[in-house]
């Protein structure tokens, strides 16, 4: 059974979705800005929703792929059918088609279920999606709608997801005859996102959370960083019911390190505030996550040796022998999962499922854990950093975690912008009125243009984080208390384009080089470094072949060029 959403959990999302138009729309140019709260609050879920599923923390990319007719019509004055999608991404690493169909509730009801009528309103689009047709489609829609066809008709393999999203608090049944057969029928996907997933996904800093466990001395090994320190760390075997019952939401359990009832914690439901510093952030689905429930139920004896183990961090830790020094009791305090978020997600998963599960499986498999005191908080950072490090995690996600990124963060912070290092961040103070919001992956991209290299700073930005982050957050190459002034000019050269006349297109690849021209003729004023940088790309012509203003930026040929125009 899924967790029951109440009604302070929609009005938290209101809160949360209304902070994210208010952002966004600072930056952004509406034509007609939405004067009633409950629009603003709808499209925020938008930005909000689509930032966390899709992975991308750029509102402004996000709200290109947005097709809904009213937002739209709010956004540019152009008012085109959406066809009953809201929003296309398609996901290139993933092979991933993502099609949207929100539908925003203004009040709660208790009970109220998500209509399954939403997914077959989606099938027209779908259908020429499938058939390659664009005609009768209107503005983004039609472009979007291209791109999947081509994407279909590669020689690649793609699957279509259609996630059916709102804010209402049961999800429909995905599983029903009418909807099995339209998956059957357009072989797609068909994902339910209500409330209580939503729940999963807001950021909210969670109150310490505190678990205590009996340890056999034979399934234990202590560790100090010196044999003069006090404080130390442990990797212990342990039980997979031990770590349903201390990641679980009630208290009195997770301190109940003598639970003689098994079977009882197959009710238990995680406490996702354990896994708010993990760096996976909301994982919706994973083939990882189906190996590990397999091997869980085929080999549970094995799961040790089969399975990666868990990264646990704690400001406090303390260890007392009992039961004549055969056993250890650990009490751990204000601990988070920093690594193994997916073997815990799964564990979870995998309990609820069946209620003999506990017994008959969980209680039968094992996993490494390592517990590490880390009172610390640069420890904490490192530690998170370096045991992701060997696995599939992007460069961004783990930069995320070091110190000189969670200091940009503060940094940025006292001067009211938010500085973005995970999905689904609204900053670090939910009172403060915050003027901007910028990704990690923006910023990076924003110095890698100033800095030299604004035809690398949008294809190459994937090797911003990796291979060429020493370089571009080096203390040679960045002052970090220029940051706010840095975000500001960003700002600033957007509001620029946006007054400029409606026949200029407007892409954020231009705005990386007028911050490079700025940078190297700060005579020039922005509206001055608009005109030139336009002029400039027309009379760029390379081939005989005429190529596109996005091609041309990324070519060292036309940065040469536009160097030898400027100086």
């Amino acid at each position: 059974m899924s967790e029951i959403a109440s009604i302070n959990d929609f009005k938290l999302l209101n809160i949360k979705c209304k902070k994210y138009f208010d952002l966004f729309s600072k930056g952004a140019a509406f034509q007609n800005l939405p004067e009633n709260e409950k629009l603003k609050e709808r499209f925020g879920f938008y930005l909000f929703m689509l930032e966390s599923l899709c992975n991308e923390k750029d509102l402004d990319r996000i709200s290109d792929i947005i097709t809904d007719t009213e937002y739209n019509a709010h956004l540019s004055n152009r008012r085109s059918n959406d066809q009953g999608i809201d929003a296309i991404y398609i996901d290139d690493d993933k092979k991933e088609i993502m099609l949207f169909n929100f539908k925003f509730r203004e009040s709660f009801k208790v009970g109220q279920m998500q209509s399954s009528n939403e997914v077959f309103v989606s099938t027209k689009l779908i259908n020429c999606i499938l058939n390659g047709h664009t005609d009768g489609l209107e503005g983004k829609l039609k472009e979007l709608v291209g791109n999947a066809v081509k994407k279909l008709n590669s020689n690649d393999v793609w699957k279509i997801t259609l996630y059916v999203i709102s804010n209402e608090a049961i999800p429909i049944d995905i599983d029903e005859t009418a909807i099995q057969q339209l998956k059957d029928f357009y072989d797609m996907e068909v994902e339910s996102i209500c409330l209580p997933k939503i729940k999963a996904i807001m950021s909210i800093r969670p109150n310490p959370i505190k678990a205590e466990l009996i340890i056999d001395n034979d399934a234990l090994m202590s560790y100090s960083e010196s044999t003069i320190s006090t404080s130390k760390s442990y990797i212990v075997r342990l039980n997979a019911a031990d770590i349903i019952r201390i990641t679980c939401k009630n208290s009195e359990v997770r301190n109940n390190y003598n639970c003689e009832r098994i079977e009882s914690l197959s009710k238990e439901k995680i406490d996702y505030g354990v896994l708010f510093d993990n760096v996976r952030g909301f994982v919706q689905r994973s083939k990882y996550n189906e190996a590990i429930a397999k091997s869980l139920k085929e080999e549970p004896n094995k799961f040790f040796m089969y399975n990666n183990g868990m990264t646990i961090v704690a400001r406090d830790i303390k260890a007392t022998q009992v039961n004549g020094n055969k056993k250890v009791r650990i009490t751990i305090d204000d601990f988070q999962v920093l690594n193994g978020g997916q073997t815990l997600r799964t564990l979870h998963n995998f309990n609820a499922q069946d209620e003999e599960n506990i017994t008959n499986y969980l209680s039968k498999s094992e996993v490494l854990v390592r517990i590490f005191n880390a009172s610390n908080s640069d420890a904490v950072n490192k530690i998170a950093e370096y045991t992701n490090s060997q696995n599939a995690i992007s460069n961004v996600d783990l930069k995320s975690l070091s110190t000189l990124q969670i200091q940009l963060e503060q940094i940025l912070d006292e001067h009211d912008i938010i500085y973005s290092r995970k999905n689904g961040d609204t900053g670090m103070n939910d009172n403060k009125n915050y003027r901007y919001k910028i990704s990690m992956e923006q910023f990076g991209q924003i110095l890698f243009a100033i800095q030299g290299n604004p035809e690398k700073s949008s294809n190459q930005k994937q090797h911003i984080f990796g291979k060429y982050y020493d370089e571009i957050f080096s203390e040679k190459n960045f002052n970090v208390s220029e940051a706010p002034s840095i975000i500001e000019n960003y700002f600033e050269v957007k509001k620029a384009y946006d007054t400029e006349s409606d026949s200029l297109q407007k892409i954020e690849q231009k705005v990386f080089y007028i911050l490079y021209m700025k940078k190297i003729r700060p005579d020039l004023e922005y509206h001055q470094c608009i005109k030139e940088l336009e002029r400039i790309l027309r009379e760029f012509e390379p081939t005989k072949e005429s190529i596109t203003d996005a091609r041309k930026m990324i070519q060292v040929r036309f940065k040469e060029f536009l160097n030898s125009e400027l100086c």
